[in-house]
């Protein structure tokens, strides 16, 4: 196999940490997507492709695991290689690491294709790309695999009205803006990250009384994601989000969001994410007490997928 190939650079800045005192986990797809574009021009799908062919590579599908904290002025490096290639599409993996110590952050698999930038329609791989694949063909890490969520083929997208029939908690609702896009007018893949973790508060507060506002020393932390994008909102669409419980672990919950336009009723993006209540003096999970495990078990609904 390979040697993966660098793909970004950067740190972590004070704006992108949240309450929790770490970088968001909307800045991961940020740095993700800035990745993406660079392994775009190793595989001659760079900025000259995309001018004169109006096409560039997006993000279908996205696991993601976040192995460590990333605290504001860490260093990190993004690396990336090519699990596998259709005439279509890709599927890659990239790595965000320290750049001093070399311990690895956060890992990404992304199920990419060649799109219009214009409509979002599918575009045959270029022969270049195909040939350039073939210099960074690499397998999948042990540490990348899924450990507390299922890969599977997603399900039909679901409909608003299914998720208000299903009394799935209402977490979030806006419009797209402007700042929140790309040069054609659609969302970008931060911003469907965004649109959940913004969506968190709300969702402990109806969940189990949560204020996170009233309370510094207890926070929580994602452990995993995966975000199916079934479409792609321009600005101006108001969006809006139905979250339920899949699942109660000992330490661990797995949530389940679904992300709608509201005017049509239809699903742009689904996801899953397994999370942990975390001590925020000592950065370590707390097991969730058994009294609040009762009152969630209670809370968990069935038939919750991406």
């Amino acid at each position: 196999m390979a040697e993966m190939i660098d793909v970004a650079r950067s740190s972590v800045q004070t704006w992108q940490a949240d309450q929790m005192g770490h970088m968001n986990v909307q800045f991961y797809m940020d740095h993700a997507t800035q990745g993406l574009a660079a392994l775009g021009v190793y595989l001659g799908l760079g900025p000259r492709y995309i001018d004169a062919e109006r096409a560039r590579l997006f993000a279908r599908d996205h696991h993601v695991r976040f192995l460590r904290e990333q605290r504001p002025g860490a260093p990190f490096t993004i690396r990336a290689g090519v699990i596998g290639a259709t005439d279509f599409g890709l599927r890659v993996y990239m790595e965000m690491s320290n750049t001093v110590s070399g311990e690895v952050a956060a890992t990404f698999t992304a199920d990419v294709e060649l799109m219009d930038e214009d409509t979002h329609e599918a575009k045959p791989l270029t022969l270049r790309a195909k040939k350039a694949v073939k210099a960074i063909a690499v397998e999948l890490p042990a540490y990348a695999a899924p450990r507390g969520l299922e890969i599977y083929e997603p399900r039909t997208p679901p409909t608003l009205k299914e998720a208000e029939a299903m009394k799935l908690f209402f977490t979030w609702q806006g419009e797209v803006q402007a700042s929140q896009c790309d040069g054609q007018g659609f969302l970008v893949t931060r911003h469907f990250m965004g649109i959940v973790s913004d969506s968190i508060p709300n969702l402990l507060g109806q969940t189990r009384g949560d204020d996170r506002s009233q309370n510094s020393k207890v926070g929580g932390a994602a452990l995993e994601y995966r975000f199916h994008y079934h479409r792609f909102p321009r600005v101006g669409d108001v969006l809006t989000l139905r979250s339920g419980l899949k699942e109660v672990g000992p330490k661990t919950y797995t949530w389940c969001h679904w992300l709608f336009d509201l005017e049509t009723g239809n699903a742009v993006g689904t996801a899953e994410a397994v999370a942990i209540a975390l001590d925020l003096e000592a950065r370590k999970a707390i097991p969730i007490p058994d009294e609040m495990r009762e009152r969630l078990e209670k809370l968990v609904v069935s038939g919750l997928s991406v």
